[in-house]
């Protein structure tokens, strides 16, 4: 029996099979045929993880316009605290973690935080740092909720405006397992400082990155999530030996996402 042969949900059926997404949008060039049964939902199906019926809408749309939109763009969940998305490509798991989920230290004290609303924020409020000389914000997620088998990166996300006290000394970032090996680094967070600006302290650190959304972004340190045991990862951004004021940070949260070397 030829392709052209087999039925449109017996291919449906083979396509199921497809490790990622992309896969089945390479095989679905094949003919009009597979194209066609590219868009059977027994196929985008497996890609949806089973545990976010708490959070998925419930509608007529097709699996494969579901998957799409859980990757396109990310849905708000646990009462605004955090985001959830799908990477495209391979249909594994995004969570964001807002500032307002993160342990800020002095982030309740007005005179140091102000807790703020910006239109470009994914979350209701971001955190707008005033001025403090003792910088550490903290978070955590447990590993189960993620993708089994999948190299993650731990991402701050944050804005700097008129900032200034971050020349002083690096900050510190830190990702690991509770109880495992911590992986730390020092980096230079704000993008708009000149070489002549920094000491020697700050030489060939990495810097941030604009992301698709406006935001900066860097990498705080990845982990290969290998899904056998459940375990909770910490992610840690300090800066507290310098004893310098620092001010014009705008915190949004700490994403983590699947890494492609």
């Amino acid at each position: 029996m030829t392709e052209q042969e087999l039925p449109e949900g017996c291919i449906a059926h083979i396509l199921s099979y497809a490790a990622t997404p992309a896969d089945v949008a390479t095989l679905s060039l094949v003919s009009k045929a597979f194209a066609s049964a590219a868009e059977y939902d027994t196929v985008w199906d497996r890609f949806i993880p089973s545990d976010l019926s708490s959070f998925i809408p419930s509608s007529s749309t097709s699996k494969k316009a579901l998957y799409l939109a859980l990757s396109d763009n990310p849905t708000i969940i646990d009462q605004g605290k955090k985001s959830f998305q799908l990477e495209k490509q391979s249909g594994n798991k995004c969570y964001m973690i807002s500032a307002r989920d993160l342990h800020v230290i002095w982030g309740g004290t007005s005179q140091y935080w102000e807790w703020i609303k910006l239109p470009e924020s994914r979350f209701e409020e971001v955190a707008r740092l005033y001025a403090v000389c003792w910088l550490e914000i903290s978070g955590k997620i447990n590993t189960r909720v993620l993708s089994p088998n999948t190299l993650y990166a731990a991402f701050l996300v944050f804005k700097m405006i008129d900032a200034n006290g971050f020349h002083h000394h690096p900050v510190m970032l830190s990702v690991g397992i509770l109880g495992g090996i911590e992986s730390c680094k020092n980096v230079c967070l704000d993008p708009s400082l000149e070489d002549d600006e920094l000491n020697d302290s700050f030489r060939g650190l990495q810097r941030p990155n604009v992301r698709t959304d406006g935001w900066l972004e860097i990498e705080m340190g990845e982990f290969l999530n290998s899904g056998l045991e459940e375990d909770e990862l910490h992610m840690k951004v300090k800066e507290t030996t310098s004893n310098m004021w620092k001010h014009g940070f705008i915190l949004e949260g700490i994403e983590v996402r699947p890494k492609h070397v």
